[in-house]
């Protein structure tokens, strides 16, 4: 039988053992544990900068794409102002002539400035003619009716109306000549404007004719570079 001394001895040996390899594994998982906790950092922050670097070339593909772009537009806006057809409808002497290209499609929904312009000048001048009534129904989301009856256009919302047109009808009354006439001032204005519906009536010696159409306008397009936040 061994003595009691040396038995105690083994025993403190086997717990100063069972302690040391307590301290090792615990020291190997807490350096394990931060080792997978930074691997896994760097592989966030090494897709992280791939998105970055993706984004980066996509922007200055898209910048030189655009600065290829600007002297064939500058090319053909320069061909327009010399279009001998363009020039001969311009509003003003000191337009230029791509400025038609910009008047018949207006960058906002005004239904009053095509009221006048229908009111003053296409169905103005024409002799026996003689408009009876003019209706244009204000744009949804984009323009608002005011207290005396006008619209206006509402500032606050980008909403646009559907297919960016303004329906307006109105009703001349004339011989045939002038309702002909009419509508050849129709064809003829700068603005795109599309028939829906044309009803003609005779009255005795005159005739009358209700037309419902539409025009069209095409809102403004901010052209700008934007900050873009890569997560």
């Amino acid at each position: 039988m061994q003595p009691k001394g040396t038995a105690i001895r083994k025993r403190t040996q086997i717990a100063s053992a069972n302690r040391l390899m307590f301290i090792w594994v615990a020291g190997v998982s807490v350096v394990f544990g931060i080792s997978l906790v930074v691997a896994i950092f760097l592989i966030q922050m090494l897709f992280f900068n791939e998105r970055v670097l993706q984004a980066k070339n996509q922007t200055v593909s898209t910048l030189e794409t655009d600065i290829k772009s600007v002297d064939p537009l500058q090319k053909n806006v320069n061909v327009l102002n010399t279009n001998s057809a363009l020039e001969s409808i311009k509003a003003k002497p000191d337009d230029e002539a791509v400025q038609v290209i910009l008047d018949a499609l207006p960058s906002d929904a005004n239904s009053l400035a095509l009221g006048a312009s229908l009111q003053s000048k296409l169905l103005s001048g024409i002799s026996g003619l003689t408009l009876d009534s003019l209706h244009l129904n204000p744009v949804v989301g984009i323009e608002t009716l005011t207290g005396d009856g006008s619209s206006g256009v509402d500032s606050t919302t980008g909403a646009s109306g559907s297919q960016n047109q303004i329906t307006f009808s109105f009703s001349v009354s004339g011989d045939e000549t002038a309702l002909k006439q009419a509508l050849v001032n129709l064809e003829r204005s700068i603005r795109t404007i599309n028939i829906s519906s044309l009803k003609i009536e005779s009255q005795g010696t005159k005739q009358s004719m209700t037309i419902q159409a539409s025009a069209y306008y095409e809102p403004v397009r901010d052209v700008k570079i934007t900050d873009k936040v890569i997560k």
